[in-house]
């Protein structure tokens, strides 16, 4: 929603899984999050966090600007093949002629949707690192699947 969280998580482990795969290097052009509602102007303190245990530069990780719908976002929203949300509400707020490119996360990944919460108000860190690790194996698995799409073609 604020691409301060979850979004930028998913960008950045979706892009390394896509860089680290010879498959999906040669077919994913390129890997962007922005936002469809934005108040912040800089990651969220717990997903940098979560980032750094992933192995992230800080200085790569706080280079993120959050993006919106009205600025660079119209433009990735528009250059887009899929827009992947996290909750069906995320359609709701989507500018309306982007909604057909609109795929749900769990839905792709496992075939059924299940909402994935936004874990910002989430305290504990170990919590949230759990609530990203759930993320995280939502992104592999939908890597998995787009390779074997790619490797039918």
């Amino acid at each position: 929603m604020s691409n301060i969280c979850r979004s930028p998580y998913c960008e950045y482990v979706f892009r390394r899984i896509v860089e680290d795969d010879s498959v999906l290097k040669e077919k994913v052009e390129w890997v962007r999050s922005s936002a469809v509602f934005n108040k912040s102007r800089v990651i969220n303190s717990k997903a940098r966090l979560a980032l750094l245990r992933e192995g992230f530069d800080e200085e790569y990780i706080l280079a993120h600007k959050p993006t919106f719908k009205w600025g660079k976002g119209r433009k990735y929203f528009k250059e887009a093949d899929v827009i992947i949300g996290m909750t069906r509400s995320n359609a709701f707020f989507l500018p309306i002629r982007y909604r057909k490119k609109f795929v749900l996360l769990s839905k792709v990944a496992t075939g059924e949707y299940k909402p994935i919460p936004d874990p910002v108000l989430i305290k504990d860190q170990d919590k949230y690192h759990a609530a990203m690790d759930e993320i995280k194996g939502y992104l592999t698995a939908c890597a998995e699947k787009l390779k074997g799409e790619f490797l039918k073609d």
